[in-house]
């Protein structure tokens, strides 16, 4: 076991970082959907999914 680990420490570190990236990346985005702000960063007057980007009515 020690010897797999310490073989493979490189794919482990770089796995750990990424799935921490991942799960930041989610997190950010459920609480600015929480919050109400877009996904894309523009506009949604004219987005065609703007209905089901937001559950309250655009102005």
């Amino acid at each position: 076991m020690i010897d797999f680990l310490a073989q493979n420490i490189g794919n482990i570190v770089v796995t750990l970082i990424l799935a921490a990236v991942i799960i930041m990346i989610i997190v950010r985005h459920r609480k600015n959907k929480k919050a109400g702000k877009s996904s894309c960063g523009c506009g949604c007057g004219s987005c065609p999914n703007s209905s089901i980007c937001h559950s309250h009515p655009q102005k």
